[in-house]
């Protein structure tokens, strides 16, 4: 199939979900906030863009199906379905900082297609499988950056009894150690495009897969690599969350770090 239709759609569908989001961001301090679960918020913003996009997308593929964020997944397709994050980083954004929107089509078990957003800077990515991945049209490559010193790994940090990880904060201080720096993104989604662009060397994170799908896209049309914590590929990380994306030598010295992280298996 040819895809650059669908992509011209899912580019001005995160367009229009953009412009309706900067709305509300720029007066984020007026925001009301709902919790739905620890360090897990909701506003309405999240769900007003969702429902703008799940229209949108429904209006022109009404036979593919659509999980998303915020509302219960509607199943009419087997063979393709949308993943979307209306607001990836809701913390950031409800706090005035940087979020994207994320739109990732899947053909059976295989992301197509990818989109992914950022209004505040107006920075958008883009990829079809097996056509590289761009961001506002310069072709993307992730760093060739190969010394320790001069790593610059993304992350997050995780909240107290929220980690199925202990020691996350020891292994972050071994990482943290011997690199460049580590960064805070904040969004899972744009930490995976700043790895396929060269920002980040690497990053890593127990996160969702509809967070990251376009991300993960992006990385592997960019020259990275994708595995989960133990080197393990999409058959574990697309179920458990625990993704490490990378170029060659920080995805080396992560799987070092993080090789005594009991494994966790996919359900």
């Amino acid at each position: 199939m040819n895809y650059d239709a669908i992509l011209a759609d899912m580019v001005a569908v995160a367009r229009e979900a953009g412009a309706l989001t900067l709305r509300y961001f720029e007066r984020f301090r007026d925001l009301e906030i709902g919790i739905k679960g620890p360090a897990d918020f909701v506003s309405d913003a999240d769900k007003e863009s969702e429902l703008l996009i799940r229209k949108f997308l429904f209006e022109r593929y009404p036979d593919w199906s659509f999980t998303g964020e915020e509302f219960e997944p509607v199943h009419k397709s087997d063979e393709y379905r949308w993943l979307v994050d209306p607001i990836d980083g809701t913390t950031n954004f409800i706090n005035g900082m940087h979020y994207t929107i994320s739109i990732a089509l899947r053909r059976g078990n295989e992301t197509v297609c990818g989109v992914l957003y950022n209004p505040s800077a107006d920075e958008m990515f883009t990829s079809i499988k097996g056509q590289g991945a761009f961001m506002n049209g310069d072709r993307l490559k992730v760093s060739e950056q190969a010394d320790i010193g001069l790593f610059n790994i993304g992350t997050g940090l995780p909240t107290p009894g929220l980690s199925l990880y202990p020691g996350a904060y020891e292994r972050l201080d071994a990482i943290r150690a011997p690199v460049g720096a580590v960064r805070i993104v904040g969004s899972a989604a744009n930490s995976c495009a700043y790895v396929a662009m060269g920002r980040l060397t690497g990053y890593y994170e127990e996160t969702g897969f509809v967070d990251t799908a376009a991300g993960i896209l992006f990385v592997e049309e960019a020259g990275g690599i994708v595995t989960d914590w133990w080197g393990r590929g999409p058959e574990v990380f697309e179920r458990t969350g625990t993704l490490l994306v990378a170029n060659k030598a920080t995805h080396a010295f992560l799987l070092e770090k993080l090789k005594d992280v009991p494994r966790k298996e996919p359900k």
